[in-house]
């Protein structure tokens, strides 16, 4: 198999368009993120909460010093380390990933939590602390903001294609070990082969 039946079979490299328009949604969701936080800082640092629904959901300005909802108070440097991380660990797998429509959805789980995880870190580094003001106040939930929004919908998202979606094959083809053992087996079968036509 020749190396561009192997794209074809295993899913095209990443074109400059792609990288393009990923790159490009990613920025646009934390620019709106950025965006909501300024008004947020604006409009409601110092008022009183903004009631949406009476008694259900408010606009209410909240300095958030730990993670996501609130939790973990006082832990700066360790979310910036785990930030990092993540941030790391998602970039290489969208190198390693394929550019197969039916690995999109993982695209969108990875900007998602890119787009996300970046707005909460820009927070925490620029002022020390994350801006909230997202409240269902009818069930005390956590004060939260987009960035979170988006962190939570691609958690959701790669726990129900990883459990639900994808098959073994699926994720064998996104780390390579499905295209390695392929490579291995028509190695061997070329040996075979090449063995037969020698014992005629």
């Amino acid at each position: 198999m020749d190396e561009n039946q192997k794209e074809c079979h295993y899913g095209k490299r990443k074109t400059l368009k792609f990288h393009v328009f990923f790159w490009m949604g990613t920025l646009a969701l934390l620019a709106l993120d950025r965006f909501s936080k300024a008004l947020a800082v604006e409009h409601l640092k110092g008022h009183a909460p903004i009631p949406i629904l009476k008694n259900v959901f408010c606009l209410q300005y909240l300095e958030n010093r730990g993670a996501a909802f609130g939790i973990l108070q006082g832990q700066k440097i360790f979310f910036e380390l785990l930030a990092i991380a993540v941030f790391a660990i998602v970039l290489l797998f969208y190198l390693r990933l394929p550019m197969r429509p039916k690995y999109y959805p993982l695209y969108i789980a990875m900007s998602l939590l890119l787009s996300g995880g970046g707005g909460n870190f820009i927070d925490r580094v620029l002022r020390n602390y994350v801006v909230d003001f997202f409240y269902f106040e009818l069930i005390d939930f956590p004060i939260f903001n987009v960035a979170d929004i988006y962190v939570t919908c691609s958690v959701i998202l790669f726990l129900f294609l990883f459990l639900f979606y994808y098959k073994e094959e699926d994720i064998g083809q996104m780390t390579g070990t499905v295209k390695k053992h392929r490579a291995d087996q028509e190695g061997h079968q070329q040996n075979d082969g090449y063995r037969t036509d020698h014992s005629k």
